[in-house]
């Protein structure tokens, strides 16, 4: 499917589509999505053609918007039940206009570890949105950059040639690396695609490991049963994208461990879903069960405990910690390395007197 082109906005969002999804009715149309269908695309019903390819929406609501004439095929309606065929242009009309996407300045704080004319490197604090979607149009680190490279003419925050070279899930924390200039971009992104970049992450999971080091693959595709979450299919499948992620034992806690990961390739929620898979969840990750209680004692002190461990991180216990690559200019090896932001820290620390503590009950 390389050929295949996606452009999206809002997509089939709640907001877009509520229950009573209307008829359209003779009112000017405005186009939301299009993709046009890969040249040795087999055929499938439309509705799971786009259940695949639309992060936000679930098929009953793409059935609808079917339904009501809102899909077209190469210019016309289509229903629910029509077989897409190679090289069909299939786009979401909506009888609204799309939103704005156009990224504006906004005065917000930036942790620059590094800066020159061609690149710079964020420390990001975790809750701060990457890029503007669904949802968050304003107050994201896109928004902070734009403000901070006002000054540069050249710069221009709506231009796909330059900017974020990778992203960061909104509460992870930790490093990313911002090119200026398109020839700035091209040369990070290669290296991204190339794997010769360095990256290391710490995480807080749940569980005991058996090895002090292991490697995970598994393809990584959207789970079917949840959009807002990936999942892992075998390597050899066709469905999903490869991912390799490498794991360290850091330190034990005995309930939870701390990890070092370093990834092979870049996938959206790789580590997330990757330690999900092999049983242990993120601490603090709600989104992949890491908020249950899933090691541990039964006592009502331990859930107090884990309770407040919680309230001290509330987010997923992940810190992109160590970046390297070469400069795209100078071509010197840039290594950078980021603390750990105060709550994950502070949770570790936690942990740590909870295992001393438990030490000098059982001597």
């Amino acid at each position: 499917m390389t050929d295949e082109e996606t452009i999206y906005d809002d997509e089939l969002t709640d907001d877009l589509l509520p229950a009573g999804i209307p008829t359209g009715g003779d009112g000017e149309l405005y186009e939301h999505f299009r993709v046009t269908v890969d040249k040795g695309q087999e055929p499938v019903r439309i509705d799971k053609f786009l259940f695949e390819r639309m992060q936000h929406s679930s098929r009953n609501r793409i059935q609808k918007a079917a339904d009501a004439g809102f899909i077209h095929v190469n210019g016309s309606p289509a229903r629910s039940n029509y077989k897409v065929r190679p090289e069909d242009v299939i786009t979401l009309m909506l009888d609204r206009p799309r939103h704005d996407n156009t990224i504006e300045a906004e005065d917000i704080p930036l942790d620059i570890v590094y800066e020159d004319d061609v690149l710079m490197i964020i420390n990001k604090p975790a809750g701060l949105v990457v890029h503007p979607g669904a949802g968050n149009f304003h107050g994201t680190l896109i928004n902070a950059i734009a403000w901070h490279l006002k000054g540069m003419p050249s710069f221009d925050p709506n231009d796909p040639e330059v900017g974020l070279v990778h992203r960061i899930d909104k509460d992870t924390s930790g490093l990313l690396v911002v090119a200026k200039t398109p020839d700035a971009k091209t040369a990070l992104g290669k290296q991204f695609f190339n794997k010769t970049t360095h990256r290391s992450y710490n995480a807080l999971v749940w569980g005991n490991f058996t090895e002090d080091e292991g490697r995970i693959e598994g393809n990584i595709a959207r789970d079917p049963k949840d959009r807002l979450r990936m999942t892992v299919f075998p390597p050899d499948s066709e469905v999903g994208k490869p991912a390799v992620t490498h794991y360290r034992v850091m330190e034990r806690f005995g309930y939870t461990t701390l990890i070092e990961c370093i990834l092979e390739t870049g996938r959206t929620h790789q580590i997330r879903a990757h330690m999900r898979h092999i049983g242990h969840p993120l601490f603090g990750d709600e989104r992949y069960g890491g908020t249950e209680i899933l090691r541990g004692q039964r006592s009502s002190s331990y859930k107090s405990f884990i309770r407040n461990c919680l309230q001290l991180c509330n987010r997923q216990a992940l810190h992109a910690r160590t970046l390297g690559f070469v400069h795209p200019v100078t071509g010197r090896q840039m290594d950078f390395t980021s603390d750990l932001p105060a709550d994950l820290a502070a949770l570790i620390g936690k942990w740590r007197g909870f295992i001393s503590g438990q030490s000098l009950a059982d001597a």
